[in-house]
């Protein structure tokens, strides 16, 4: 078994492996590429992330600097933005669903390595795959640990540290990321207000 075939099955691999080390260089190329850019030049950046990603669908926006590990292993929906600073360590997939809205500073981190430091030292690192799924919106400064995911419809509160599963329609927050209550149709009822008293005075 190659070194990047243990690495997508969550296993420990070798991270100096020849191949994996020309896919990281090629990323890192192409997010380079991309980060010096004109942040008007919409179809040259549009251009890079085809490249650059596993897949993408229509209306995606990541404002740069944008960086990643590999690239290939994430997979986005539509309409998507993420803001500045978006780092994604794809060592596993990283699935992104649609209608996903990412603030500022927030990191995808699939990449672990060994409690036991002599194993660690020894180079040996794991990924665990991050799904998250459609409508949800992250804070700035949010970072989401190995092997989690993330439920639909589900808002995290900035500078929290997500290590658990969310489930779906929560409120989430805190060091590590809790979840905090329901998101329901008593929210619905108050934007509605605000988005009709905002319509009054356009």
């Amino acid at each position: 078994m190659s070194e990047l075939e243990k690495m997508l099955k969550g296993m420990l691999y070798q991270a100096g492996d020849k191949t994996l080390t020309l896919m990281r260089e090629k990323a890192s190329n192409l997010c380079y590429d991309y980060n010096h850019l004109r942040p008007t030049e919409y179809q040259k950046k549009q251009d890079i992330l085809k490249q650059l990603l596993g897949s993408m669908g229509t209306d995606v926006h990541i404002n740069q600097p944008f960086l990643v590990d590999y690239g290939c292993h994430i997979f986005i929906g539509d309409h998507f933005f993420a803001n500045y600073n978006f780092t994604v360590l794809d060592i596993g997939t990283v699935t992104i669903g649609n209608h996903v809205m990412i603030g500022p500073n927030v990191g995808l981190m699939t990449a672990g390595h060994p409690l036991d430091s002599e194993i660690r030292n020894e180079l040996h690192e794991f990924g665990y795959d991050i799904t998250i799924k459609d409508d949800v919106w992250i804070g700035a400064n949010v970072i989401i640990n190995p092997g989690v995911t993330v439920g639909k419809g589900v808002v995290i509160g900035s500078g929290s540290v997500v290590t658990k599963d969310l489930s779906d329609h929560m409120l989430c927050y805190g060091k590590p990321c809790k979840e905090i209550r329901k998101i329901t149709d008593q929210d619905k009822l108050i934007w509605e207000k605000e988005k009709q008293k905002s319509l009054k005075h356009s």
